[in-house]
């Protein structure tokens, strides 16, 4: 009889501390930093879909890059980042996003297949650019990882408050002299590397999971912008190291239970809301 995949695993700690998972948790810190950051802007600004979208238009920069023998990361990014930059730049109003992201979606898509069906490699990569692969993190993308966290963190000390204003009431940030349009690119485009830099942990069709949810759980509990940053951020970090601590114990993919912690975080913020207002 098969062993199935929650078969608890007696060696769990010997992987829990193998250099693969070193990386894995390391990765996790970086990724929750900059997904819980910008997850609040994310839900602030009614740009979830536009969060979500720029993970799968980054899946042509992936596939491509894979048959030109170019790191995935780079594809993708390089993806993600026009996407972003033409989203930013036709969208200047939420619905107006909403048909630029649609259409640049639907475009990148068709274009991310027909790269996989030319290349053999490619489609096989496809498996981990969908669901991820936390697992197999590498030394030079930890320090990509820490260098993107780090400008990520400057840019946002500088432009925190015009963001913030124009994210929360654009129409009155615009009448106080916002450049509203300049930070609708400046946030996709931030986005765009938030994407990539997490696709890596659940890939692109999982991608809600660390840059929308903790975000969304954050809101309900917290009073401040400030505070659902960092309560988003610990919720997104809980997640991803919980979700690595438990695959090494009952093996299974990480993704799936990164996704499932995060969820559950989502699902008790929304009870204990219910029962409060009754």
């Amino acid at each position: 009889m098969n062993e199935t995949a929650f078969s608890f695993d007696p060696d769990w700690m010997g992987t829990l501390t193998a250099p693969f998972m070193t990386n894995a948790f390391l990765a996790g810190l970086c990724i929750a930093l900059a997904a819980g950051a910008m997850g609040y802007f994310t839900i602030a600004r009614h740009s979830t879909f536009a969060a979500h979208a720029l993970a799968h238009i980054g899946l042509p920069g992936a596939t491509g890059a894979v048959l030109l023998g170019l790191p995935v990361s780079v594809g993708l990014g390089v993806f993600a980042l026009g996407g972003a930059l033409v989203i930013g730049a036709l969208g200047k109003k939420a619905s107006q996003r909403e048909i630029a992201t649609g259409t640049v979606l639907a475009f990148a898509t068709g274009m991310g297949l027909f790269f996989a069906r030319l290349s053999s490699s490619a489609s096989q990569q496809m498996q981990s650019i969908l669901f991820g692969s936390i697992l197999t993190i590498t030394d030079g993308q930890i320090v990509g990882f820490a260098v993107f966290d780090v400008l990520l963190l400057a840019v946002l000390a500088v432009i925190y408050r015009p963001l913030l204003f124009s994210s929360l009431d654009e129409q009155v940030a615009q009448a106080k002299g916002v450049p509203v349009n300049l930070m609708n690119i400046c946030f996709m485009a931030i986005m765009a590397g938030v994407i990539t830099i997490a696709v890596p942990a659940v890939g692109t069709l999982l991608i809600f999971a660390l840059v929308v949810t903790p975000a969304a759980t954050a809101n309900i509990i917290s009073r401040s912008p400030f505070a659902a940053m960092v309560v988003s951020t610990v919720i997104c970090l809980i997640s991803i190291w919980g979700g690595l601590l438990v695959s090494a114990m009952f093996p299974a993919p990480p993704s799936f239970i990164i996704v499932t912690i995060s969820t559950l975080f989502w699902i008790v913020a929304k009870i204990i809301e219910s029962a409060r207002r009754r």
